[in-house]
């Protein structure tokens, strides 16, 4: 009996990078920490989703010779949670790229990084 296959490990580790993530959006006082912990929870949900819809013993959803054209859904794992990650990885870029611009601007207006020294914006 296998205690761990593949999508356990995929899930277990997603799910890890998403409480880092999480912890370091919270906890860290630094925006580009703040950044940084934003990037791994976004690769976390993205191994989460991939995990979920690996189903062992199925293949890429290509269509050729080797798949043949019979029952060709009971042999291919849906392309649809695929399409999504790839779309969230491109999403996720533009917006951490966003996010270091706005870094940039408030670094060369206030000299510095730390959320506590912006109080432009507090009541």
């Amino acid at each position: 009996m296998q205690y761990f296959d593949l999508q356990h490990i995929g899930l277990f580790f997603g799910f890890a990078l998403i409480l880092i993530g999480i912890w370091g959006l919270l906890t860290q006082k630094n925006i580009i920490k703040i950044i940084i912990g934003f990037t791994v929870m976004n690769a976390g949900i993205n191994v989460v989703i991939v995990s979920i819809a690996y189903i062992r013993g199925k293949t890429a959803p290509i269509i050729d010779a080797a798949t043949g054209t019979e029952n060709i859904a009971n042999k291919i794992v849906d392309p649809v949670p695929q399409a999504l990650v790839l779309t969230a990885i491109v999403i996720g870029l533009g917006v951490t790229a966003l996010m270091l611009t706005y870094a940039l601007k408030l670094y060369k207006e206030k000299k510095t990084l730390e959320i506590e020294s912006f109080k432009d914006l507090k009541w």
